[in-house]
């Protein structure tokens, strides 16, 4: 999913949400049918820096579908505070767009209400075929064994992001290849009113991936191989602390941080109070806060030992948006040439080189512009050491949950309180408590 932006939702949310007025799915009213296409309503999910960034991008494209088909896209971007609320709630209400956005991690969850067009092997050959698809990022469409609830749109992983010079000022040549480098580097960053690592503690979405990625390397998946939650796995305790203790044991992530939620962590690397920031395709945030290519560099997340995509070390969820079609929409046709559209060479070329992510799509890879610096570290770690999240439904109440969890956890670790492995298996068993059966 792009940048985290997700509060990820628990069913209970989506049902008062649906009773509430404006705070529903949209609606199909004035689309179009397969015999007399009009419009498709698209509900797409915020990728740049922000909401009206992203108008002016996709108005563009949509013109040149319109051109192309006689069909007018009429154009929704939704925060990714709202959008997975907003899903969910067009699944249970029947009132949803034609196509929409989806967070990759969500797929199992979405594909598991019925209410998604699963991409059998008919409608893929409507779209050019399903071998022109990246496998790992169709390993995030939908459960395993079951067809696709989705079709990879934009492909990202996650990358260490360091300021140069705040990396030379403490007399640091090169990026951390390890989590102890990484924590040596930061103590000596850390002073003045500096701070090495740039954490969201309130980012629920930003929790697990982070949490996923540690737990991988603690030899824990969060889910066992029939889907029932494994939270409090020794692996999965460890990786949670491991990543809450940045701020609670080696004090290299600002108490702040623990109240973040909505990308103030790129803002403090920008203006230059953060050395380091984990995160997925940040190039374009950081140009819209003024910041300079040259002034930051780019390094695969850091391993317990070795390199990336040895042994237990993957570094990365593998993260993304698919874009989906609502099976009740009233225009099946138009929207398969949308997604068609959308998932083209050209325009896969345009918008993930836009918005610094990668094509999903094998054939649009071979543009240079993903062979720059920072593309390359993101296309490398898709290929070499990034996994899926578990593609289970209840991965949305996962990330409610636990992101939940380690929230609660970085409050504790702010306010001075002991984060101990009990306090931290104490979390994660209310976590799994609070699952459904």
């Amino acid at each position: 999913m792009r940048r985290f932006r997700a509060a990820a939702a628990v069913l209970t949310t989506t049902a008062l949400c649906v009773a509430a007025t404006g705070c529903g799915g949209g609606s199909d009213t004035g689309g179009g049918s397969n015999d007399s296409p009009k419009t498709l309503t698209y509900w797409a999910s915020n990728q740049g820096p922000s909401i009206e960034a992203d108008k002016k991008i996709l108005t563009a494209e949509l013109k040149k579908f319109e051109k192309q088909t006689g069909i007018k896209v009429k154009l929704e971007v939704v925060p990714w505070s709202d959008l997975l609320n907003r899903i969910l709630a067009a699944t249970t209400s029947g009132q949803g767009p034609d196509v929409l956005n989806i967070g990759n991690t969500w797929s199992a969850s979405l594909q598991a209400t019925g209410a998604l067009l699963p991409w059998d092997a008919k409608n893929f050959d409507k779209i050019g075929g399903k071998d022109r698809f990246v496998e790992s990022a169709l390993g995030s469409a939908g459960a395993e064994g079951k067809d696709p609830s989705a079709v990879p749109l934009y492909s990202l992983a996650y990358a260490l992001y360091y300021n140069k010079a705040m990396f030379a000022d403490a007399g640091i040549t090169e990026p951390p290849a390890t989590w102890d480098e990484l924590v040596a580097d930061g103590k000596k960053i850390s002073k003045d009113g500096k701070w090495a690592l740039g954490a969201e503690g309130s980012n629920l979405s930003n929790n697990i991936h982070q949490a996923f990625a540690l737990g991988k390397q603690h030899g824990a998946d969060f889910f066992d191989a029939s889907g029932k939650p494994t939270f409090t796995s020794d692996g999965a305790v460890a990786a949670v602390k491991q990543y809450v203790d940045f701020m609670a044991k080696d004090k290299i992530i600002s108490p702040g941080n623990a109240e973040y939620a909505q990308n103030q962590s790129l803002r403090d690397f920008a203006q230059g109070k953060t050395a380091m920031v984990l995160w997925q395709a940040a190039a374009s945030t950081f140009a819209a806060q003024g910041m300079k290519p040259d002034e930051w560099g780019v390094a695969p997340v850091p391993v317990p030992s070795g390199a990336p995509g040895t042994g237990q070390n993957v570094n990365s969820m593998v993260a993304g948006i698919n874009i989906a079609v609502f099976k009740n929409t009233k225009n099946l046709d138009g929207a398969t040439k949308f997604v068609k559209f959308m998932t083209s060479d050209a325009e896969q070329k345009l918008l993930n080189k836009t918005y610094g992510s990668i094509p999903p799509v094998k054939a649009a890879q071979s543009d240079a512009a993903f062979s720059a610096p920072d593309t390359s570290v993101l296309r490398d770690t898709l290929a070499k050491s990034a996994a899926p999240l578990p593609q289970v439904a209840n991965e949305s109440q996962f990330e409610t949950t636990v992101g939940t969890a380690i929230k609660e956890l970085f409050a504790d670790a702010a306010a001075g309180r002991p984060v101990t492995t009990d306090s931290v298996k104490s979390a994660l068993t209310k976590a799994q408590q609070q699952m459904p059966k």
